[in-house]
């Protein structure tokens, strides 16, 4: 259960001191093994957080999330022991990725220091605090030069990862680990999906180009904005002629080549992005699965906006009793996974995951393929997908699979890494695609 405590009467939403009590409250919520999503969901369920405000508290949350290697590196230099309670801390962090990275961060030194003390004053965890704020902070200031180098010696500090995900990086990519983790530090871009059934991509960038919005292509129906913004600023995004979704993540729906009758399952489909895509390709038999009734919600809300239809059906992919026995055509596994690939998106799973993890998950993922696999028809094609970088989860997984039950590997991306440049700009993601033997 996520400990949320709602702040001061008279506290101003448009100040940077409100934003970053609310912002230390989710950050402590991932130190107490709870996904930042979640934190924020709640936080803004029971505060009285506007728009705007939400925007600027998730901003700092992220923020601080992918500085906390050097944040905490810093707070051990500056404090005699670890600040309690754990709101305290977060609300040190967040503020400190601000100060490390003024120029990015847009707020000088002594606004950031100045509403820091006042979100402690506001909030009940950290009102006696203020002095404790304050004092760290400034210290921070006055010694930075020296304090920096300092804090920068052990990885965790130089890279904010765990030195664990740094080093099974350095195993498995020798010569591109460095640029893997530069990538999971960048802020994600905002890449869309344009529905073929509605529009191509050259008249989509018309549009955008109209209303003065800058982007461009980065795929066969991928289009990146330069700049983010909220969905529903987004022309034709109400409308179902765009959606949000990675570029790596466009490449799966293609690699089924559905065509139009076909029966087709997307297991483990929410929120369904690529359930989306795949009706968007060719007019389907689909059905797509989840294990949560309320995972199933959101893709039943993005079918309407595209306004497309699929069955949902809730369900466990390891068992098959919600299966009606009749074969499928295609089948998308997109499989539970470390999610290792997506952490510029989600720059908390890094501080949530454990060495341990990865096994587990490579087990679920097996029994998953291996249940599906006795549901595709012969000459059937299913796609395996995970958003790890981990071979356990990805090349081994595909190979040990296609071994167990003799399925024909056919030509697909296998893996793909994170990459933030102006050319290659899409998560960390791995796809083997497979076909079983005709009767």
């Amino acid at each position: 259960m996520i400990q949320i405590s709602l702040l001061s009467p008279g506290a101003k939403a448009d100040s940077l001191a409100y934003q970053l009590a609310y912002a230390a409250q989710a950050v402590a919520a991932v130190g107490a093994g709870h996904a930042l999503p979640q934190a924020l969901a709640q936080i803004f369920a029971r505060s009285d957080a506007p728009p705007p405000a939400r925007g600027a508290i998730q901003d700092l949350s992220y923020r601080a999330m992918r500085q906390l290697g050097l944040s905490d590196s810093l707070l051990g230099l500056l404090a005699n022991k670890p600040p309690q309670p754990e709101v305290l801390h977060g609300l040190l962090v967040t503020a400190l990725a601000l100060l490390v990275n003024e120029e990015e961060a847009g707020y000088d030194s002594f606004t950031v220091v100045d509403q820091a003390v006042e979100a402690a004053a506001i909030s009940q965890d950290m009102s006696f605090a203020k002095g404790v704020v304050n004092a760290i902070l400034r210290r921070f200031l006055r010694e930075r030069a020296t304090l920096m180098p300092q804090a920068g010696k052990t990885p965790p500090a130089t890279w904010n990862y765990p030195t664990w995900w740094i080093d099974r990086l350095k195993a498995a990519y020798p010569e591109q680990w460095q640029a893997i983790l530069h990538a999971g530090n960048q802020p994600p871009p905002l890449t869309l999906r344009v529905n073929r059934r509605r529009a191509s991509v050259e008249q989509y960038l018309a549009t955008l180009q109209q209303t003065g919005i800058g982007a461009r292509a980065v795929g066969p129906c991928a289009v990146r904005l330069d700049k983010p913004m909220p969905v529903q600023q987004i022309p034709g995004f109400a409308e179902g002629v765009v959606s949000v979704q990675d570029a790596a993540a466009q490449l799966a729906a293609p690699l089924l080549d559905v065509a139009d009758g076909m029966r087709v399952l997307d297991a483990c489909a929410a929120p369904g992005g690529k359930t989306g895509h795949l009706l968007e390709l060719a007019d389907l038999d689909l059905q797509a699965l989840d294990h949560d009734p309320r995972r199933l919600q959101r893709i039943a809300e993005n079918l309407d906006r595209l306004q497309l239809k699929a069955r949902l059906l809730t369900g466990d992919a390891r068992d098959d009793s919600w299966w009606d026995g009749q074969g499928y055509d295609r089948i998308l596994a997109d499989v539970p996974c470390t999610a290792s690939g997506i952490v510029r998106r989600h720059p908390d799973i890094r501080w949530l995951r454990r060495k341990t993890d990865t096994v587990q998950l490579a087990t679920l993922s097996a029994q998953i393929l291996d249940k599906l696999w006795q549901m595709l028809r012969p000459d059937g094609k299913l796609l395996l997908v995970t958003c790890s970088l981990w071979p356990q989860e990805s090349e081994q997984q595909a190979i040990a699979f296609a071994q167990k039950n003799h399925a024909i590997r056919l030509p697909a991306p296998g893996q793909l890494l994170p990459t933030a440049r102006a050319d290659a700009d899409h998560d960390g993601l791995f796809y083997a695609l497979f076909q079983k033997p005709g009767a």
